[in-house]
């Protein structure tokens, strides 16, 4: 189980000749053989770990590698619950919405993207209105105008089977 992505070489896994020391409280301690720096390290009852090994010579220090792994994977925790994970919410319309449902729908609209999420708006055609898909794209265009001052269109409307997608991202906040 490897608790960081990148795997350091600690103790006896340092094969170099000559290493660069620095000592758990940050100081340099000079260029000792791996031998001397690994007796070092086990005299204070720490881990000897490469920390550069592109430089010339390598980077070693002595710390407390567990530890080290520990506040590692504390920290990559951390990062991840900060995280927002941004979904797709999608809100459907007919072609032949009556104007309270229509201020509904804008109103949740605005509820998700203000949220930081990320829209799909379509309009599905019943029946025989698929023979009028200018009545979708104009409610799409009322759409995109009641939604301006909280989104901006990604996609803009093409018709998909029977009904026309628009996608609508949320506007960078400030």
């Amino acid at each position: 189980m490897t608790i960081s992505k990148q795997e350091l070489q600690i103790n006896e896994e340092i094969r170099d000749k000559e290493v660069l020391v620095i000592d758990a409280e940050g100081k340099k301690l000079g260029v000792l053989s791996a031998k001397e720096a690994q007796q070092m390290a086990f005299e204070q009852d720490l881990d000897l770990v490469k920390i550069a090994p592109q430089a010339t010579p390598p980077v070693c220090r002595i710390m407390d590698y567990g530890k080290y792994c520990f506040e590692q994977a504390k920290r990559e925790k951390e990062a991840r619950k900060n995280q927002k994970v941004v979904s797709i919410k999608e809100i459907r319309m007919f072609s032949t919405i009556d104007t309270h449902d229509f201020e509904t729908k804008v109103n949740q609209a605005v509820k998700f993207l203000e949220g930081g999420d990320k829209l799909k708006v379509s309009v599905r055609f019943r029946k025989r209105a698929i023979a009028h898909p200018e009545l979708g794209n104009e409610l799409l265009d009322r759409f995109k105008e009641a939604v301006s001052a909280a989104g901006t269109v990604d996609k803009p409307a093409k018709m998909e089977g029977r009904s026309i997608v628009m996608f609508v991202s949320p506007k960078a906040a400030k």
